[in-house]
């Protein structure tokens, strides 16, 4: 048994899900979990028909008949006759959507959130399970949500791993094709959807391995592997024959974006090799992450996080940043789900660059000022090297606005103004 995720860029268009059943074909495996996203940005598209729904002012029918339009034109693609059962099964998914918006009576934007967005993966798993019997790949479809169980912590759930165990032994075949949905699970109460975190798809496949002892988890992407640097921003970037566990968690930890964060701890657990490949070229062999070598080839690795914010904080009264000043300063972090990329800190001062990502700067910034003297900067970037040498840093440095710098033995870090 083998898992494989399709990521949305994967299955973006019909000529991109055609694709996922050649790579089907051309890799022959005949019993597999395949994890799907939601396609292309459809949770970017279901955000904004939040945005309208809670808005006085939005045009929910408008953002609702977008991702109707989307889905419909790939079906229209892949289907000969618009009177395949797959333009029924959208029709079905999307009244439930429709449905829910009209009789959720609950504020709670994160409840809501997921109850919303988890559509995108319902409808692109249910389309390609059945272009795949349209072309001869029997399988079978799966609510993952029956699967994995996790907490009430609505937009970042976190798994009960138990209880996961049992659902997904009880419910998926070692035999044969599943095909299921990432991102998503369900909370144990009431089984209302929970989600995963955004990227959560690549977690899911780790947690199918985990639980079914998989040989191995692939990861199909529209870049030849793991790179040492982000292709959009940087030239001559490099492919990674092999990382070691330890790291490309270092590496998930400080941001690169082919993997996530969570995906590794589960398959470093266990010794599962995660494969990191083309789905352009799925017979080449893209980037092993497993046991061995720390990275082949050794070289520098740069990533890049965009839209940080820097806070620089200091005692009301000159007094030293203590234990308990910094600790008000967490509690109050991990109030607003703030995630934290880097800390610093003096005698009299404390400076942290988060990612704002649930839009709680504001009132964060308003908890602060009631004890310390507050300074901030939006919209910085973070760069963090790996395996750095001096003359990368100061190329990378150069006329740039650097707010900030801290070096260890592996890893410098600066905080740019841009």
């Amino acid at each position: 048994m083998k898992i494989f995720k399709f990521g949305g860029a994967s299955t973006k268009d019909a000529e991109s899900v055609k694709n996922v059943v050649s790579v089907i074909t051309k890799t022959a495996e005949k019993d597999l979990v395949i994890v799907v996203s939601a396609m292309g940005k459809t949770t970017n598209a279901l955000e904004e028909v939040l945005k309208d729904y809670f808005s006085e002012d939005g045009n929910l029918k408008h953002s609702l008949q977008f991702v109707y339009d989307y889905h419909h034109n790939i079906l229209n693609g892949l289907f000969s006759s618009p009177q395949h059962p797959a333009f029924e099964n959208l029709n079905r998914i999307f009244k439930e959507l429709e449905r829910f918006l009209e009789t959720n009576k609950s504020k709670n934007h994160a409840f809501v959130y997921d109850q919303v967005v988890s559509f995108g993966e319902l409808i692109s798993s249910t389309i390609i399970a059945a272009y795949f019997e349209e072309n001869g790949i029997n399988n079978t479809w799966l609510d993952v949500r029956q699967c994995i169980k996790t907490d009430a912590n609505y937009r970042d759930a976190n798994v009960d791993w138990e209880k996961t165990q049992q659902t997904i032994s009880d419910k998926v075949s070692l035999k044969g094709i599943t095909v299921t949905q990432g991102f998503l699970g369900s909370e144990n109460t009431n089984n209302f959807t929970t989600t995963l975190g955004r990227e959560g798809s690549d977690y899911t496949a780790a947690i199918f391995a985990y639980c079914l002892n998989a040989e191995s988890v692939t990861i199909w992407k529209d870049v030849p592997g793991v790179l040492n640097a982000d292709p959009r921003y940087f030239t001559e970037t490099q492919l990674f024959n092999h990382i070691s566990y330890r790291e490309a968690i270092e590496l998930a930890f400080y941001g690169a974006s082919v993997i996530h964060p969570k995906t590794l701890q589960p398959m470093q657990r266990k010794e599962i090799p995660l494969y990191v490949k083309s789905f352009l070229n799925p017979t080449a062999p893209g980037t092993c992450v497993g046991k061995g070598v720390l990275l082949d080839p050794m070289t520098s690795c740069f990533i890049l996080k965009k839209n940080q914010v820097l806070i620089s904080l200091s005692s009301l009264d000159f007094s030293f940043m203590m234990e308990d000043h910094i600790g008000d300063v967490f509690k109050w972090l991990h109030k607003f789900k703030m995630k934290v990329e880097l800390i610093q800190n003096s005698a009299i001062s404390f400076s942290v660059c988060v990612d704002n990502k649930f839009n709680n700067l504001e009132p964060l910034l308003a908890k602060l000022r009631e004890k310390f003297s507050v300074k901030w900067n939006e919209n910085v970037t973070l760069y963090t090297i790996r395996h750095f040498n001096p003359a990368e840093v100061k190329a990378l440095a150069e006329n740039k606005n650097v707010l900030l710098k801290q070096e260890s033995k592996e890893t410098v870090q600066l905080i740019i103004k841009e």
